[in-house]
């Protein structure tokens, strides 16, 4: 294979979503570089220096964002997405995560199975277990949201899907959009469980059919409904060839100019916000703590920074007015600040 290397970091958390009960565990947590690469023969982008073994997904796992009203009304419109190009017959959600998406599909009528090795639920339609052919299951629709993204040879893993299936079904991936990141100089979008970064093009070269494609979530998701049985080798082009940005690493200065000095808190405890934490405190920025309305983040502490999550409510006792309070995604503005009575400083990350 031929690589062109586009970026490289090192010493990342091998999982930013694990929590930490000890906040020493959490500063030894296993850590792993990113060399990310365009492999110039299928035009995919992903990290070499990936290494599967590292990863164990388990009950410390946590990466549920459905406590946020904005995030249930992006998994609304996936659902009328899902209700354009899915019958309401059978449909397997592979990576079903802590199962809020697969309940909402099964009260809008869908016969629906998921898998997950890192459920915790009690529903018996989930299978806690990773996807394989061996489970025996089948369905006419597939649901992949934000699992590809993961998997250290994608189109392989697409391959067990469609074999799995019998080679026949519709299926809709959504993953993060490395457009949008590139184009936001996201650099605290970049992390190691994300071993494949993804563009639309990208997706058409490897499926033959696809059925409807775009953007959701303020442009920082795509997607595609595509047919398994048109699944191919990506082949690249002249034109697939990405041109990394050169000054994607700038930032650091503006979001420190725009805060005051005070206290300074991440709200977003999740991927973006650890990544951010990490990067902003080795550029000798300190952060005091982070942000999450998830409950079962809160109190732990995240990977190699240490830093613990807070409530909501318990940030806003121990913050005075016009502290920072960093907002890692957008999206959630609105809602953060309507939580937190519009008194501190918001500076939007992205």
């Amino acid at each position: 294979m031929r690589y062109r290397e586009l970026f490289r970091v090192e010493g990342l958390p091998v999982f930013q979503n694990k929590m930490f009960s000890d906040q020493a565990l959490a500063m030894q947590c296993l850590t792993g570089d990113m060399v990310l690469v365009q492999d110039m023969d299928s035009g995919l982008i992903f990290n070499a220096a990936f290494d599967p073994d590292l990863l164990d997904y388990d009950k410390d796992y946590q990466n549920e964002q459905a406590y946020s009203p904005i995030f249930r009304e992006h998994l609304t419109q996936v659902g009328k997405i899902i209700g354009r190009n899915f019958a309401h017959g059978s449909i397997i959600e592979v990576g079903c995560g802590k199962g809020y998406f697969l309940e909402y599909l099964n009260r809008l009528g869908y016969r629906i199975t998921g898998v997950d090795p890192a459920y915790e639920g009690s529903n018996p339609d989930v299978i806690k277990a990773c996807f394989d052919q061996s489970l025996g299951i089948e369905s006419e629709n597939i649901i992949l949201r934000h699992v590809l993204e993961h998997m250290w040879n994608p189109l392989s893993f697409l391959n067990v899907i469609a074999l799995a299936n019998g080679g026949k079904g519709n299926i809709y991936i959504e993953v993060p959009c490395f457009d949008w990141i590139c184009d936001h100089k996201a650099w605290f979008d970049i992390f190691y469980e994300h071993v494949n970064y993804f563009r639309l093009a990208d997706f058409k070269r490897m499926f033959k059919t696809i059925h409807e494609a775009g953007h959701v979530f303020g442009g920082q998701y795509l997607y595609v409904v595509a047919d398994l049985a048109s699944l191919q080798k990506p082949i690249a082009g002249v034109a697939d060839q990405f041109e990394f940005p050169s000054d994607f690493l700038t930032g650091f200065d503006r979001l420190a100019a725009q805060g005051r000095n005070k206290r300074r808190a991440v709200w977003g405890g999740a991927s973006k916000g650890v990544i951010f934490s990490l990067m902003m405190q080795r550029q000798g920025f300190e952060i005091d703590f982070l942000i999450d309305i998830n409950p079962s983040k809160q109190g732990k502490f995240v990977g190699v920074t240490g830093l613990q999550v807070t409530s909501p409510e318990e940030a806003m006792c121990t913050l005075e007015d016009a502290d920072d309070i960093y907002i890692m995604n957008s999206n959630y503005l609105d809602e953060i600040i309507a939580m937190s009575g519009n008194r501190f400083n918001y500076i939007k990350v992205d």
